[in-house]
């Protein structure tokens, strides 16, 4: 086996990372926010275009590192409060929801939440045009799927031995679709007098935290199964490629 060097994006929770670390990959995460995985020596915080063309940077520990060679994959990410489809109802004032779309006016707690939306689309798409051969973007269902193209695969926690339900969509580039490694039930959902019906997870990480930052790192770490399968396969991947 090769060792890959491996690049994830976007991840402060190294999750991701770790699993890769764990086959014996020179693997690497990067975020603006330092790493909450315990290990900053594996973390770039760094913004991660200066990473990819550069082969490295300034880890978390105040230490350069470069990579010989090139990356051979990254898993990246990007942020999805601006492109996720449960964020719409904050872009239009309440007040004008009979109106056409294009009458509207702005939400009046987020007024920049278009430009904000133009913006992650640009950060999404500079992503998956990286010169890097083999890349998997993640995200929740939202507007990509029509502002660049449907996922290669829709994918939730249960297929990996997660009992939760959180639809993750995956762009590939030059990546087979992951493969279920262990399908389990899809968990408890919690209801609300108004018939709503929001996982548990969710909803525990929405009481849970503190703050909105904690919210958001919490609603958005990859659960464990899913992270071994992406580590596992695409690595497997990879590496039977370079062999043949």
């Amino acid at each position: 086996m090769r060792k890959l060097n491996v690049l994830v994006a976007c991840e402060e929770s190294q999750r991701v990372c770790m699993e890769f670390r764990l086959l014996g990959h020179n693997a690497y995460s990067c975020d603006i926010l330092p790493c909450s995985g315990g290990h900053p020596e594996w973390h770039f915080k760094q913004d991660i275009f200066e990473i990819i063309e550069n082969k490295g940077g300034m880890l978390e520990i105040g230490k350069e590192f470069y990579i010989e060679g090139e990356w051979d994959l990254m898993i990246a990410h990007p942020p999805c409060t601006y492109l996720a489809v449960s964020g719409a109802k904050w872009y239009y004032h309440p007040e004008d929801k009979e109106l056409p779309i294009e009458q509207r006016r702005p939400h009046p707690k987020f007024p920049n939440r278009a430009k904000d939306r133009e913006e992650a689309v640009k950060f999404f798409m500079k992503l998956i045009e990286s010169d890097i051969k083999y890349i998997a973007l993640e995200n929740p269902i939202g507007i990509m799927s029509t502002r660049y193209r449907k996922p290669d695969q829709i994918v939730h926690p249960y297929y990996f031995g997660d009992e939760a339900s959180k639809a993750t969509c995956l762009w590939l580039k030059n990546l087979s679709p992951l493969k279920p490694t262990n399908i389990v039930g899809k968990g408890e959902y919690i209801e609300f007098s108004s018939g709503k019906k929001i996982p548990k997870w969710y909803s525990d990480a929405l009481t849970k935290s503190k703050t909105a930052e904690e919210r958001r790192n919490l609603r958005s770490k990859t659960f464990y199964g899913f992270a071994k399968a992406i580590a596992e396969q695409w690595s497997k991947e990879l590496n039977d490629e370079i062999i043949s």
